[in-house]
């Protein structure tokens, strides 16, 4: 059975040249059992401090841990039934693969036919079958980082923590691995806390995301109301292509529904139910390219200028340069009766008020 993961208010401090930093700060996330999770962010926003605090590598300043009821805050690594797969594999050359996922079962005493059977039944969780007498060198980078994940498998863990682990892989392999990891865990009904800067990875893999910055959790949601609403500009400019565009709060018509004034023209958008809007206030409109649409000139919600016409096969990729200056990135899907619009040409800029968003501030 599953496991819950509680973080209440994690905080890792450090001292360096004399002064005190907090890499993570006032950290609190409730991990459902059965749940993966995504730490993503960029380098040295506190994700991997984060994962090795759980994992019992490093100690909190401050804040507790709780895993299937216990506290653990101070418990040792060991004694925490917590699986660590690591970015660089971690296998020993010199061993066999059987030997490499037997290594932790023999660590703890068990022996025989015991051992036999879990190696061959982690392997077979991978799609190794067979490979016990083979050693990592005869591998592909992919075979090896299955063969790191069964030697945590066989040992029964309560959670499994994954630190960037597909990051030495070409990009197809990693694809393909996400997949197989993602099927692995949800066969296994394992919780899961698994570490990326890799944006797409995180949402294709998730049920939910736990976004950093600087030490701080960003925001914490389901990877589809991550990257549609957005809580921050910071945020809404890391997850995927977001164009950011500076404007003026007009009116607020409902709790989440208002419209904003973008170089003269009012646009109506979606806001954020618990946050202030003031009118005159500086605002930034969250537009994605692909909910972005051109049209004829002056049939559109704004106008602008093409600057940029690419062809990748499937889409169009526009830039547009807005009336008042600013570059608008646009990606429509391409069929052979689309509208091809050419650089120089005058073109309107519509969008969907649903897909779009109105952040306080601006960047």
């Amino acid at each position: 059975m599953s496991v819950e993961l509680y973080l209440k208010n994690i905080t890792k401090s450090f001292v360096k040249d004399g002064v005190t930093f907090n890499a993570v700060q006032n950290v609190d996330l409730d991990v459902k059992g059965g749940e993966l999770v995504t730490f993503l962010g960029p380098s040295g926003c506190g994700k991997t401090t984060t994962l090795r605090m759980v994992a019992g590598f490093e100690t909190p300043t401050s804040g507790r841990i709780i895993l299937d009821g216990q506290d653990v805050t101070d418990v040792m690594v060991n004694k925490r039934q917590i699986g660590f797969v690591f970015q660089n594999y971690a296998l020993f050359p010199h061993m066999t693969v059987g030997d490499n996922v037997a290594y932790g079962l023999r660590m703890r005493n068990e022996k025989g036919p015991d051992v036999k059977r879990k190696v061959a039944e982690g392997l077979e969780m991978v799609g190794l079958r067979n490979t016990e007498k083979r050693l990592p060198s005869e591998l592909s980078g992919g075979e090896q980082q299955r063969v790191a994940l069964a030697r945590v498998l066989v040992m029964g863990p309560k959670v499994l923590l994954m630190d960037e682990p597909l990051s030495n892989l070409d990009a197809k392999l990693r694809i393909y691995m996400r997949t197989e990891i993602r099927k692995i865990q949800k066969q296994l009904d394992i919780t899961c806390l698994y570490v990326t800067h890799d944006q797409k990875e995180a949402l294709t893999i998730a049920d939910r995301i736990m976004v950093m910055n600087k030490g701080k959790v960003e925001q914490i949601g389901a990877p589809f109301d991550i990257y549609t609403h957005p809580r921050t500009l910071f945020v809404a400019d890391f997850i995927g292509q977001a164009n950011i565009v500076a404007a003026a709060f007009e009116a607020q018509d409902s709790p989440s529904s208002g419209r904003i004034d973008i170089d003269g023209k009012k646009i109506q958008v979606k806001l954020l139910e618990d946050e202030k809007y003031e009118t005159g206030g500086k605002v930034s409109l969250v537009l994605r390219p692909e909910a972005a649409t051109l049209t004829e000139s002056g049939a559109g919600v704004l106008t602008g200028v093409v600057t940029r016409a690419t062809f990748s096969g499937d889409r169009m990729e526009y830039m547009v340069k807005l009336a008042g200056g600013k570059d608008i990135s646009v990606m429509e899907n391409f069929t052979p009766d689309s509208t091809i619009h050419k650089t120089g040409e005058n073109v309107g800029l519509g969008f969907d008020p649903e897909l779009t968003i109105a952040l306080p501030g601006v960047k």
